[in-house]
């Protein structure tokens, strides 16, 4: 027992990473660009909320997209194709988007152009993305109902980090056990402050709302 070693750490692992993070939303704010930060789990709606979106968004302000993924450009194309100045990040291998990827990726974006809003569509999935903060103004989640009004209680950190829960695919409710009122228990228990919008990317419904959320929070940058 002697012989052991026994170190305090008095500094975070993620000290750095707050750091970059603190200044690149310092710098968001005196650009007055509003950086949305948005996670989900693969196939929970993340691109085509972003093209709804962007369809409402477009004529009121200059938006940028950076795409996160491992590999590929698939989702980049698709920004590229809707008219969108877009950066695709690859992560080489990690499961999310640090503040100094999304620094770097931040710099090759506003270096083509002056933008208003920033959409980080982050890697898919529901835990790492929520363990490292990006710098960015806001954070949200979306949940599609495939996936079950349980998520928030076994992913609880999500919940918690983000600003705004969407829940997408509610065109397909009737097919699914999927109680809403329980989704927004759960959902509350993490993070009484976390607002909550129903949408369906499929149908329109509900995006209106979520554009008027948008709007709301670039305002507050600007």
């Amino acid at each position: 027992m002697g012989t052991i070693k026994i170190i305090d750490v008095h500094q975070s692992v993620f000290a750095e990473n707050d750091r970059i993070a603190g200044e690149t939303r310092r710098k968001l704010k005196e650009n007055k660009t509003f950086l949305l930060n948005l996670m989900a789990s693969p196939g929970a709606g993340k691109t085509s909320i972003l093209l709804q979106l962007l369809e409402r968004l477009r004529d009121t302000y200059r938006i940028g997209v950076i795409e996160a993924d491992i590999d590929g450009v698939v989702d980049a194309e698709k920004m590229e194709q809707a008219g969108v100045t877009v950066v695709q990040a690859h992560t080489g291998g990690e499961c999310a988007m640090d503040a100094q990827m999304t620094k770097e990726a931040l710099e090759e974006l506003l270096e083509k152009k002056q933008l208003e809003l920033v959409i980080l569509e982050n890697v898919g999935n529901l835990v790492c993305p929520a363990e490292t903060d990006t710098g960015a103004s806001k954070n949200a989640v979306i949940l599609s109902v495939p996936e079950g009004d349980d998520k928030p209680l076994k992913y609880p950190l999500m919940f918690e980090r983000c600003q705004l829960l969407i829940v997408n695919k509610i065109d397909t409710v009737a097919y699914f056990d999927f109680d809403r009122e329980k989704l927004m228990r759960n959902a509350k228990m993490r993070n009484p402050k976390l607002e909550i919008l129903f949408v369906s990317a499929k149908t329109g419904e509900g995006m209106d709302e979520l554009a008027a959320w948008m709007r709301k929070n670039i305002e507050v940058i600007e």
